[in-house]
């Protein structure tokens, strides 16, 4: 076993050493595709503008792997509740500072034919399964050589097309957040508290043509794939339509608008969709959970039967500034045939400073908040602040450190909930490695 090992092993350095830069390089490059590494930052949809040549079949395995420390506090201010054995499920559990679960990801991203590409991500660590599990994948289209060489070419041109069980397209925030181990696109450590993210089986056709970016999809509404649901059919509907403009070399404006729209699902999954998990673990915790909530950090307004959310995005650069901003408001039901809906609106504003060397280092603040109704029989509103500031340094293009503080607090939240006076603060540090 060792022989046939040591085998491979040097082969692989033959190969590897065999290369020079600028081929193993090329090896990796593959069209239309997003990079894996730092220059994958402030890419949202991919271009249209390709100029990798199609070199035949070329498959790149890639994956990410983070690890965080953190030292993070908590406290509350709910009424004592008592669970029936003396204990109040309103207090929570005591925070100690330490390394949290390193999480991991395993990409494989194939060049099929020329213009046509497959991704597939698996986790395989994260906070929500033991086991590895696969997130999603899709085929995407930018030609159609596959039937006949430049066939369609002027259509395909300014037309993408991708379909599979998929993170799908909704807003532009979902570009910028942390996919469980893939965090070296997100200057923060945790992504928004209403978190917008989902991976359903669709279709979504774009049209990129000059500045303009338009897309319409339709998916299947859910998560958990299955035909056990007593004939019922659902067809869940989203759209973005925006402008993406590099007005100089250091200036660049982007402005989109997007929907998404569910109508007939006994569980809306827009908001509870990712299931690798919060960022800050064990937050607002009670001492009587029997196991860690995964989405601690975050909220989800609980919709069911009926959702239509809509976020519109902002995104500016000016030479080392970044600005991005967020306005979402998704409006639902409470549960399955229920006619009243309640709305919720979030607002996110990012702003990041890119500085040194090839801007490998960065210093960003971001204000977060949510506010609306927990659900119908609830007259009051409740609130949702946060505030994170961090810095980060590329150590290579492949290597990320992060440095965040994060305070975050529950407003109006009634006093038997255990949230109530809830507030949550501290830091986090986070190396991430993509590839």
């Amino acid at each position: 076993m060792k022989r046939y090992l040591l085998i491979i092993i040097s082969l692989i350095f033959i190969i590897l050493f065999g290369l020079t830069k600028e081929q193993l390089a090329q090896e990796r490059d593959l069209q239309y595709f997003r990079y894996p590494d730092k220059r994958g930052l402030n890419v949202f949809e991919t271009s249209k503008k390709d100029t990798i040549p199609f070199n035949g079949l070329k498959v790149v395995v890639g994956g990410a792997s983070t690890l965080q420390f953190q030292g993070i506090d908590h406290s509350n201010e709910a009424n004592f509740v008592d669970d029936g054995e003396g204990k109040n499920i309103n207090q929570l559990i005591e925070l100690s500072n330490n390394f949290n679960l390193a999480t991991a990801n395993l990409d494989l991203d194939v060049q099929l034919a020329n213009g046509v590409r497959m991704h597939l991500r698996t986790y395989l660590s994260s906070r929500h399964h033991n086991e590895a599990y696969v997130k999603g994948g899709y085929l995407q289209i930018d030609k159609l050589d596959f039937i006949d060489e430049g066939f369609m070419d002027e259509i395909m041109d300014v037309v993408t097309i991708k379909i599979g069980h998929m993170e799908n397209n909704y807003g532009d925030a979902h570009f910028r957040r942390s996919d469980n181990a893939m965090a070296l696109f997100s200057p923060f450590v945790g992504n928004y508290i209403l978190d917008a993210f989902t991976t359903e089986v669709g279709g979504e056709v774009y049209f990129k043509n000059h500045d303009i970016i338009a897309m319409v999809g339709f998916t299947n509404g859910k998560l958990n794939q299955n035909v056990n649901d007593g004939g019922a059919t659902n067809v869940a509907f989203l759209a973005k339509l925006g402008f993406d403009k590099q007005f100089s070399s250091n200036f660049r404006l982007r402005l989109t608008g997007s929907v998404y729209t569910n109508n007939k699902a006994a569980r809306i999954y827009l908001y509870s969709g990712d299931r690798a998990g919060s960022r800050y673990y064990s937050v607002m915790e009670s001492i009587t959970s029997t196991s860690d909530n995964f989405t601690s950090g975050r909220w989800n307004p609980g919709f069911a039967d009926k959702l239509t959310a809509i976020m519109i995005n902002t995104f500016i650069k000016f030479n080392g500034l970044e600005l991005f901003g967020t306005y979402e408001r998704p409006e639902g039901g409470d549960f399955r045939g229920a006619a009243e809906t309640r709305t919720w609106n979030q607002f996110a504003f990012d702003a990041v400073y890119r500085f040194g060397m090839d801007e490998n280092f960065y210093a960003g603040v971001r204000y977060n908040t949510a506010r609306g109704k927990l659900a119908n029989i609830n007259p009051d509103e409740v609130t949702i602040n946060r505030v994170q500031a961090g810095i980060g340094w590329f150590l290579t293009k492949n290597i990320l450190t992060k440095l965040e503080y994060v305070n975050q607090t529950y407003n109006d939240f009634p006093g038997s909930n255990i949230y109530s006076g809830g507030k949550f603060s501290g830091y986090v540090i986070e190396a991430v490695i993509s590839f």
